[in-house]
Order: structure tokens, then C-alpha cells, then sequence
């Protein structure tokens, strides 16, 4: 009789020592884990906050009834511009449609469609072919320009002329290796508050022989009549 009570006895402490044993190794564990969960959630807090991203990468994304846009000019003669348009990369590198000179993107001013793009080798090419493609720059159209190397040395009165009918106001003083770069319209009633120009000047570039790439980003309104 004593031993079988001898015998639930330890049974029953058994028992309790393997609950309590399973009980702290369990609350114990979880604690932790909890715990460590909770302080590298607390720590990475800010960073899992991630940043809106606007179209072409901008700083801010546009209105209603905006297109975002990004033009980046060639650096030297060694990288290329790129013309980026409603979070489209119209012209780069990376989609080898790019030249030396000017490189052109023409878009529906009213549906953001793009129309074409094209090169023009101002340094040795044919001023012609720029006279007529900018002849032929229906009323309406975004034109987005970029140069690269050199933009101006085959430039003549009739091309800046053109240009200065889509908004430029910088296109009279462009000269060789200057860095320019552009967004106007075919019908624009005033000069367009989108454009950036830096000399070639030997005391002030940023590369021999070439000033520093310019950048510019914005939204340009949509064309609503």
C-alpha cells in the first residue's frame, strides 16, 4: 500500500516538474522571440516606410492633367542623354537610339503618345535633315531635346528659328560644345519656362574641353483645346 502511494507520488511530481520544465523553456523561448521581433520591427520602422516614387524618378509627382518628364544632357562626348516621359525612357543609351548633336522626342501634347525620336549630328552631319523634321512638327506637339557633345556647330538661322517658334529662348546663344537641353510645343504662345544652357568655357567646365551635364525635370500641361 505504501509503495503504490510511494510510486503516484513521484509519478505525480514527474508530472509537475515535466509541466513546469515545459512551461518556463516555452514562455521563455517565445518571450525572446517576441521580444526580438518586436525591437527589430521598432528599429527598421522608418526604413519599411519606403518613399512614394514619382514618374522618371521626379522629386514630385504632377497634377492631373500633367505629364512628368526628365531630360538629362550627354556628359562630354562619353555619356549619353536620356529623354524620359510619363515614367517612359523615350530616348538612352540603354535603348541605343541616341547620337552626337541634338536628339529629339516628339509627343501628342494631348494623349502623351509618343510620335518619334531621332538624331542629328550637328558637328559634321546634314543641317537639312533637322530643318525638315522641325518643318514638319505639327501644331499641338511636345518636342523634348537633348544635346550631346556638340550641339551647335552646324546650327544655322533657320534651325534657330524654329526652335525659338517652339519656345527657346536660350537657342540664339547655343555655341559649340554648350550644353542645352529643351522642352517646348509646336504653337506655344510664349517661351517655355522649360529649358537650361551652359557655356563651353574652359575656366568653368566640369570636363576638358566640356561643361557639366544639365538635368532638368517637371510637368509640362496637358494640351486640352
Amino acid at each position: 500500500m505504501r509503495v503504490t502511494a510511494v510510486i503516484r507520488y513521484l509519478a505525480l511530481l514527474v508530472t509537475l516538474l515535466s509541466t513546469w520544465f515545459i512551461m518556463q523553456t516555452y514562455f521563455h523561448r517565445s518571450w525572446r522571440a517576441v521580444s526580438l521581433r518586436s525591437w527589430l520591427g521598432a528599429a527598421n520602422k522608418p526604413n519599411s516606410e519606403k518613399l512614394p516614387r514619382h514618374k522618371c524618378g521626379n522629386q514630385k509627382s504632377c497634377p492631373q492633367n500633367y505629364f512628368a518628364f526628365k531630360i538629362i544632357s550627354g556628359a562630354a562626348n562619353v555619356v549619353g542623354p536620356s529623354i524620359c516621359f510619363e515614367d517612359l525612357v523615350l530616348m538612352s543609351s540603354v535603348k541605343n537610339n541616341i547620337g552626337r548633336g541634338l536628339n529629339i522626342a516628339l509627343v501628342n501634347g494631348t494623349t502623351g503618345q509618343l510620335l518619334k525620336t531621332d538624331t542629328f549630328d550637328m558637328y559634321s552631319g546634314d543641317i537639312t535633315k533637322l530643318q525638315t523634321f522641325l518643318q514638319g512638327i505639327k501644331r499641338g506637339t511636345l518636342v523634348l531635346a537633348a544635346s550631346y557633345d556638340d550641339a551647335a556647330t552646324k546650327m544655322n538661322d533657320k534651325v534657330r528659328a524654329y526652335f525659338m517658334e517652339l519656345g527657346s529662348s536660350h537657342v540664339q546663344k547655343l555655341g559649340f560644345r554648350d550644353n542645352w537641353i529643351f522642352l517646348g510645343a509646336k504653337g506655344l504662345m510664349n517661351k517655355s519656362p522649360f529649358e537650361k544652357h551652359i557655356k563651353n568655357d574652359k575656366e568653368t567646365n566640369k570636363y576638358e574641353g566640356w561643361p557639366e551635364l544639365l538635368e532638368m525635370e517637371g510637368c509640362a500641361p496637358r494640351k486640352m483645346d
